[in-house]
């Protein structure tokens, strides 16, 4: 089963979106963009832990 299978439409269009927007990139750009994304997942999974906190 692919991630890609438990999206919905909405976010299916959101990837396409996505990689319309990123095709372009330089490597520089690509590297760059992907150490920010990588970045904010990390803050996401530190809040997520807070909030789930007992």
């Amino acid at each position: 089963m692919s991630p890609e299978t438990n999206l919905t439409l909405e976010q299916k269009l959101q990837v396409q979106i996505f990689e319309t927007r990123t095709q372009d990139l330089s490597l520089e750009q690509a590297q760059e963009f992907l150490m920010e994304m990588f970045r904010q997942m990390l803050v996401k999974d530190n809040l997520f832990a807070k909030l789930t906190e007992s």
